[in-house]
């Protein structure tokens, strides 16, 4: 599904990503763990194309995203609220990414049902625009819109960022089901060890840019390694 070759990027004098290899297949749920500043966003910007890289390339499905668009078609991702339109109503933004994808107003609305216990009755039918909603009400908002036209790829950073705990679980929940119904290839980060080992099959820990470590967590045998991993560094430090 997804390939990375000799990809690089810096910011000034820090390099941001330097990853020689990497290979994410059709089906993967991946848990992309590190601490602030590793380097998970700028590769999530890198492989959706909002930020250019300094060397090296990122393909899905064979396609080079720099060089075309057809891969956004199969592609759903939020990385933070400026992904949003916020002077609409969740309902208006909803139906327009529905639009997009050639959905009709009525199928956008059996798709969201899902999402009503996520949504909590807090996000629907409020008569206000989505700048006024709280962040958790955002992060929720975005997480359904990139989840609503049923993408083969999905990514998220951060998706349990302020939720409360109900909300963490139900997304957790929903994130597998959609990763084992629809076959899809699952993309999370975190620095919460516990939410994305709870779910990914497959664990990626980066530090400073690079994919130390590639963990087969079918086992569950990642909680005890990164652990492991964390608390070293911060004897070390």
């Amino acid at each position: 599904m997804i390939e990375i070759n000799d990809l690089q990027k810096s910011y000034g004098s820090k390099k941001a990503i330097d990853i020689p290899h990497y290979s994410i297949a059709d089906g993967d749920m991946l848990g992309l763990v590190g601490n602030n500043g590793a380097g998970k966003t700028t590769l999530f910007r890198l492989i959706l194309d909002l930020v250019k890289a300094d060397a090296g390339h990122v393909t899905i499905e064979g396609a080079d995203v720099s060089l075309g668009e057809e891969w956004k078609d199969i592609t759903g991702a939020y990385i933070d609220d400026s992904f949003l339109i916020d002077y609409l109503t969740p309902e208006e933004y909803f139906y327009f990414i529905g639009r997009m994808y050639g959905l009709k107003k009525e199928e956008v609305d059996e798709r969201l049902r899902p999402f009503e216990r996520f949504m909590n009755g807090e996000v629907m039918g409020q008569k206000k625009f989505i700048r006024n909603y709280s962040m958790g009400n955002k992060q929720k908002i975005g997480i359904i819109s990139a989840m609503l036209h049923r993408p083969r790829l999905l990514i998220l950073d951060e998706p349990f960022n302020f939720l409360d705990p109900s909300s963490q679980a139900i997304i957790k929940h929903l994130l597998q089901a959609y990763n084992e119904e629809h076959r899809a290839t699952v993309l999370i980060s975190s620095h919460n060890l516990n939410h994305t080992v709870d779910i990914c099959p497959r664990i990626a820990l980066l530090e400073h840019g690079v994919i130390l470590r590639d963990i087969d967590n079918h086992d569950g045998r990642a909680e005890q390694e990164l652990e492991e991993y964390f608390n070293l560094k911060a004897e070390e430090e």
